[in-house]
């Protein structure tokens, strides 16, 4: 039986796309949200190879100028594989383990339809399925990897927003999602939340909301103004989880996370959440946004990996594009 492994679990890598999408990251921010990337490369390739696409060699040149201004970058590999975005974790591979590693290659739709363009993007698996030599699975529906969070031994958490939304598998009820879960990603328990944050263009996807941090401890988002329309949202989440079994039938410990307040593009509300961290080999990447909760928040990742160095990596330039630092990343298990 098919089994994903926890994202905490040994990396053989992370797997990264360049951004240039002038109309995720407008002007000036496309640079700053370069600059991130450098963060994020320098950060991971100490602990594990990081895969990284750009679109040619013009731009595979001038990457590798910025991530070697301090001198050369081990665990590097850049492949030159086009890209509209950057949203690895939704359009990706997904790894699973069954015996040997292989991939499921799910649909993306971008998001329910919400973008045309970025529908391309639906074929990057497929251009990196023949570099990797694994055997695949397609499992034939719409799913992204930001919408679904597991704990390597048969739990996983998702959003009704998301899974069951009309935008994604039109006729498909919970019983038949549940059993795809369960087939391909060796989800033998599903635990439902309601809805995600503002400003998540996703609907609802589960990692600005509630994280794993092991087997049986969730990282759950919750703001404590009262005002913000945020507030409801999460409390129920938080209640729901505390309510919540996981596959051996135990409750799971439930830590609050808080939320970083509002942080908004001039037209939006932009969807900020510590939640969207990415845990590699060596470090846990962590956004922030220069917010008084930036400490609490970097306190909780320090307790909960002593092992591992907490990078904090200010990402309001990334989140102008309604993600942040797991929706860009994909782990690769050893």
């Amino acid at each position: 039986m098919n089994r994903m492994p926890a994202e905490w679990e040994p990396h053989e890598a992370t797997w990264l796309s360049w951004p240039k999408d002038p109309l995720t990251f407008p002007g000036d921010v496309l640079k700053k949200a370069e600059r991130i990337y450098v963060d994020m490369i320098h950060a991971l390739t100490p602990g594990e190879k990081v895969h990284l696409l750009v679109d040619d060699r013009e731009a595979e040149s001038r990457v590798l100028d910025m991530v070697s201004e301090g001198g050369p970058v081990r665990n590097l590999a850049i492949h030159q594989i086009p890209t509209v975005d950057v949203w690895m974790r939704d359009y990706g591979p997904i790894f699973v383990r069954n015996n040997k590693l292989k991939i499921t290659k799910w649909r993306f739709n971008a998001w329910g339809g919400k973008y045309e363009e970025l529908m391309k993007d639906d074929s990057v698996a497929e251009e990196i399925i023949p570099l990797l030599k694994m055997e695949v699975e397609r499992p034939g529906i719409i799913l992204e990897g930001g919408s679904i969070e597991v704990n390597g031994k048969g739990t996983l958490l998702t959003t009704e927003q998301c899974l069951l939304n009309r935008n994604r598998n039109k006729g498909m009820g919970r019983e038949q999602i549940e059993r795809k879960l369960h087939d391909h990603l060796g989800a033998s328990n599903v635990v439902w939340l309601k809805e995600g944050i503002e400003g998540d263009d996703t609907d609802g996807h589960i990692d600005d909301i509630a994280r794993f941090v092991d087997e049986r401890t969730v990282l759950c988002a919750v703001e404590g103004n009262k005002e913000d329309p945020n507030h409801a949202i999460l409390e129920k989440n938080f209640e729901d989880l505390k309510r919540a079994r996981d596959q051996d039938g135990e409750h799971f410990e439930i830590i609050a996370l808080p939320m970083p307040g509002p942080v908004h593009s001039p037209e939006r509300r932009l969807p900020a959440s510590y939640a969207n961290f990415y845990i590699g080999n060596a470090a846990v990447l962590l956004p922030v946004f220069n917010h008084p909760n930036d400490a609490k928040a970097i306190s909780i990742l320090e307790e909960r990996f002593p092992k591992r160095k907490v990078v904090p990596i200010y990402c309001e330039p990334l989140v102008w594009g309604n993600g942040a630092i797991h929706c860009v990343t994909q782990q690769q298990p050893l």
